[in-house]
């Protein structure tokens, strides 16, 4: 289960030079374009209910082709990586050209950073050490209280190598390693019954992530919440003032503002920050920025899934607009560069303006200091699900770990809290900013139409003045 480290193009026995006449054929008169090739391994081990219950293992290749042409693109794709059905993929993106012809884009600038090795991790260590590794993390679970019930743990880890060779002779190559392991509990006390979850991950080998301190942690941590949420009393309802925890709670700005500064939404003018460059769009002191350099971080990418190399792009610098994220595509059509946030699930998608590692800069204030200052309201420090409108930037987020603040002081867990509101509104609502960044554990998943990639989120402690809180009490 190693790979080699020559070209994807040379396994797959292509003759380089008739390849570039099929590339050239399928994007003359674009306006940019190019093939990825991708090879990829998976595996996913899951111990449930006491027992192995899931062990999979998969590889995959395939190509896609794409010609963009103005604001068309064509695409074609397929597994079979072969001369042949590349030459089929060049006729058929071709068909999408009409009687444009445009003038082919100059490639991506190079970068000497590699983030990652050549070589696939996935082998080591043995299948079997990996489910002996799980049935100690159960078992150490079940241990840590009489009230945990049932414990699922998943380990789950990709190879991914990938190829992009453009229309001009251009080639760019990058390998990426990724690894999650979940613990998720039920914990019980008579009747009632509640869950508590935790999760880390990111791009390197099994090593870091199977020693003993950091599956522990997890598992400590799940359980911590599953105890509090027995506790919980029923949250309560109306317009207050929340804090949110450093870390994860930072995919609510991921999602209720982080998608509204992507290239396309802006370009087709659907986002709430459309044509808002250069004005206020946040507090003072709200700084925002989106890094897919952070070598590890599940985010990160030396280039991007267009050649681009990944960056560190401010998008909102002490409360003003100051950047989007873009692919080659939009950052042309709106007389932008592009910023290496061009990302697809896989050769068979498209790759459109994606988050790497969105997250909001440290301000001064102490996080207690923050809490302090509440009189009332909730402190939110884990999400689970939520939803949000791109166009309005409306949203709403489930708590799964939070608790009342009374008169500065933190108090009961609470159950059932939603947070209900507008993210371009509630940027203005930023009253303290606390000094704790923190980026998540490594299991973020992002969707946008359709397609799943990596990311990181991360905030400070943050204080948000009247947001709707909807709640069961």
């Amino acid at each position: 289960m190693t790979s080699s480290p020559t070209s994807l193009v040379d396994r797959a026995g292509l003759d380089r030079s008739r390849l570039a006449k099929i590339i050239a054929r399928g994007l003359d008169g674009a306006d940019d374009g190019e093939l990825f090739l991708e090879y990829r391994q998976a595996e996913m081990l899951v111990f449930d209910n006491g027992r192995l219950k899931q062990a999979t293992y998969d590889t995959s290749q395939g190509f896609g082709l794409r010609a963009v042409k103005d604001e068309a693109v064509g695409y074609a794709h397929a597994s079979d990586v072969s001369e042949a059905a590349i030459a089929r993929a060049a006729d058929a993106v071709r068909a999408v050209k009409g009687g444009y012809s445009g003038r082919y884009a100059g490639p991506p600038a190079r970068t000497n950073v590699k983030l990652y090795g050549e070589e696939s991790s996935l082998a080591s260590p043995a299948f079997a050490a990996k489910a002996r590794l799980l049935e100690a993390i159960d078992a150490y679970a079940r241990a840590k209280d009489p009230r945990v019930r049932q414990v699922a743990v998943s380990l789950g880890a990709t190879w991914q190598e990938v190829e992009i060779v453009r229309g001009d002779g251009e080639t760019y190559r990058d390998m990426r390693p990724l690894v999650r392991v979940n613990v998720s509990v039920v914990v019980g006390d008579g009747d009632r019954q509640e869950t508590g979850s935790a999760g880390y991950g990111g791009r390197e080998g099994y090593e870091r992530f199977l020693a003993a301190d950091r599956w522990r942690n997890a598992v400590d941590d799940a359980v911590r919440q599953g105890l509090i949420n027995l506790e919980a009393v029923p949250a309560p309802a109306g317009e207050m003032d929340v804090v949110l925890g450093p870390g994860w709670p930072g995919v609510m700005l991921h999602e209720a503002v982080g998608h509204g500064l992507e290239g396309d939404f802006n370009r087709k003018k659907t986002s709430a920050f459309a044509e808002l460059m250069g004005q206020r769009v946040a507090a003072k002191g709200v700084t925002v920025v989106d890094d897919g350099t952070m070598a590890r971080r599940r985010g990160s990418l030396s280039i991007d899934d267009e050649g681009t190399p990944t960056n560190r792009s401010v998008l909102i610098e002490d409360g003003i607009l100051v950047g989007y994220m873009q692919d080659r595509q939009n950052a042309r059509l709106m007389g932008m560069r592009p910023t290496g946030n061009g990302r697809r699930e896989s050769f068979a998608h498209v790759p459109m303006p994606r988050m790497t590692n969105t997250y909001m800069l440290a301000g001064d204030r102490d996080p207690d200091e923050i809490i302090a200052a509440v009189k009332n309201g909730i402190y939110a420090v884990h999400f689970g699900g939520g939803q949000v409108d791109i166009t309005s930037g409306k949203y709403v987020f489930e708590c799964t770990e939070a608790y009342r603040i009374e008169n500065g002081r933190r108090g009961a867990p609470i159950k059932g809290a939603m947070l209900i509101g507008n993210g371009p509104t509630d940027l203005h609502r930023v009253s303290m900013v606390g000094n704790d960044l923190k980026l998540d554990d490594g299991i973020g998943t992002c969707g946008k139409n359709g397609q799943g990639v990596p990311v990181g989120v991360g905030q400070p402690t943050l204080r948000i003045d009247r947001i709707t809180v909807g709640g069961t009490g």
